[in-house]
């Protein structure tokens, strides 16, 4: 029993024990013990949009492609064109099944001209790793997941960058400063090599340091002694939720998940169906067939924003319904897959799937609260874009 137990006990981060002398609320996600919040949800929340949050992010899995077939095997592997990547800049993806439905989203770097890093999910990294390898067979690629050697520290924020090239060796500071939107660059940062990256998952500024995993205290250390007089606070899976939520940033297993394609999500501009191979001709890739008939085909539903008019929030699950001119609700037209009150925004806000009828911007629409239509209206996505 005892050896059961172990096995399906929450994996922990290298930085566990720094998160327990924070005094950290810490909660089961993606086969991960993680703080959920240090302080409070709307402190953590606020600090990002004011000044800047530190969160551990070393569940997440790094998946490497090394060799001269790298970029091919991931245009095979994904929906994007991977090999049009330039070194140093990083693009957006997913791995979908044969069907089309989508596996997980992802993050491709491309560290040099034959190395490729491919970040993934927590809870799906195993598989993608798994994926990936059956994949990439008969490529001349090696396929190695370091998730258990890498930790993965995230500064978001507007005084990330002043908190980060502040660490950073004299050298290096120019490259920190200037590295454009989905770019990475390898630099010095608190006397430790990483790998450091401007991409982020809170609709703010800020940086994803890629740290081994025996450096990861260290440098967590650093930048909380580096950002204190800059407002610069741990923050937890919660503010980082409801950062991405303002953000319209979707979330594997609530707005994507395998009964989705990346087409209902809004997302089909990653998916590219005219990719060629080197030979000039069409390039297969897994779950291309089904993509390109559903990218001709009407959806069935639709992912939008809604903005509450009342106080009470949407979570997910809630259904979707008609609002009848008196108010009431009428027939169920989707259901909410996020939902939470806007700490920036000062209302509640939901990412909801509903059928394309009832989709257009402007469209009244009520969510069910626990039997009480709480009135909503669809709105663009995202909800909050800084400045």
């Amino acid at each position: 029993m005892a050896e059961d137990q172990q096995e399906t006990q929450d994996k922990t981060t290298p930085l566990h024990d720094e998160h327990v002398a924070l005094g950290a609320s810490l909660t089961g996600f993606g086969g991960w013990e993680m703080p959920l919040r240090y302080t409070s949800d709307l402190a953590e929340h606020r600090a990002v949009r004011e000044a800047a949050g530190l969160f551990d992010l070393s569940h997440m899995g790094e998946i490497h492609l090394e060799g001269p077939g790298s970029g091919a095997a991931l245009d095979g592997a994904l929906v994007g064109n991977a090999s049009a990547i330039g070194v140093g800049r990083a693009r957006y993806s997913m791995i979908c099944a044969e069907d089309g439905s989508v596996l997980d989203d992802l993050i491709v770097y491309r560290l040099a001209d034959e190395h490729f890093l491919v970040v993934a999910n927590a809870g799906n990294a195993p598989r993608v790793a798994a994926e990936l390898v059956a994949r990439a067979a008969g490529f001349d690629t090696v396929v190695t997941d370091r998730s258990a050697e890498t930790a993965l520290l995230a500064v978001q924020g507007p005084q990330a960058e002043e908190i980060v090239a502040g660490l950073t060796a004299p050298d290096d500071v120019e490259t920190v400063r200037t590295m454009k939107y989905y770019a990475s660059a390898p630099a010095t940062v608190a006397g430790i090599p990483v790998l450091t990256a401007r991409t982020g998952y809170t609709g703010e500024d800020g940086f994803e340091l890629f740290v081994p995993a025996d450096r990861a205290v260290d440098l967590w250390r650093a930048l909380l002694a580096a950002g204190e007089g800059r407002g610069l606070v741990p923050a937890g899976l919660s503010a980082r939720d409801s950062l991405r939520l303002e953000a319209g940033m979707p979330l594997y297993g609530h707005e994507l998940d395998e009964t989705t394609t990346p087409y209902e999500a809004g997302l089909g501009r990653v998916v590219k169906l005219d990719k060629k191979g080197a030979d000039g001709e069409p390039l297969p890739f897994v779950g291309r067939d089904a993509l390109a008939a559903r990218a001709q085909s009407a959806p069935a539903r639709v992912l939008v924003g809604l903005r509450g008019e009342g106080r009470r929030p949407a979570r997910a699950g809630y259904d979707v319904v008609q609002r009848g001119l008196d108010g009431a609700a009428g027939a169920v037209v989707g259901h909410v897959t996020s939902g939470a009150p806007s700490p920036t925004l000062g209302y509640p806000v939901a990412m909801a799937y509903v059928t394309p009828e009832v989709s257009a911007e402007g469209t009244a629409l009520a969510v069910d609260v626990r039997g009480r239509a709480e009135p909503f209206v669809v709105v663009p996505l995202p909800f909050y874009r800084r400045a």
